[in-house]
């Protein structure tokens, strides 16, 4: 059986506003198998931002171990972030599951990966999936070239310029702001 993959999730902070947003694009194969999932979820009384890539049911697994987390460590983003990369990489069952997570509140983000990694990239800038070179090369122009831009519509142009290169990612975005 094929995978499911393909997905563009870009997070931006700028200006004292967060954004993220991700097309909708599932894939199998070289098919096109949906083109409206939503990838993105607010969290914690919509305090947090969590947008994910890779397989559903593994990200929506790791969402749940996220919560746990946050809520174990009274909502401290860069804690919860740690402490679930720390178990996604020693846990047997955990670190099989094939996804990537973005978790945003309105200071700061992270990249988190099965491998252990908690990422918080210069400029404010975090993507991940197929499209997320693309997307995060589009934004970090944006930030500097055009500082007037909202974080939100920075998040939208960058994934715009994404789907037009990437075909694993779409037009159908879903854009979250805090």
């Amino acid at each position: 059986m094929e995978r499911i993959h393909g997905t563009t999730v870009l997070g931006v902070l700028h200006n004292g506003k967060v954004a993220l947003g991700a097309d909708g694009q599932a894939t199998m194969g070289d098919t096109v198998v949906k083109s409206s999932v939503k990838k993105i979820r607010k969290i914690n009384d919509g305090k947090i931002m969590v947008g994910f890539a890779g397989s559903t049911s593994d990200a929506f697994a790791l969402l749940e171990k996220f919560d746990e987390k946050l809520n174990m460590f009274r909502s401290t983003l860069q804690r919860a972030a740690v402490e679930l990369a720390k178990e996604w990489r020693t846990d047997r069952y955990l670190r099989r599951l094939e996804a990537m997570l973005i978790v945003m509140d309105r200071s700061e983000g992270y990249i988190i990966s099965g491998t252990g990694d908690v990422l918080s990239p210069d400029n404010d800038v975090l993507a991940i999936g197929s499209g997320a070179n693309y997307a995060r090369a589009a934004a970090l122009a944006l930030k500097k070239h055009a500082p007037q831009l909202s974080a939100r519509e920075m998040v939208e142009e960058a994934l715009s310029i994404a789907a037009d290169i990437c075909i694993y990612t779409n037009h159908n975005f879903v854009i979250e702001e805090l």
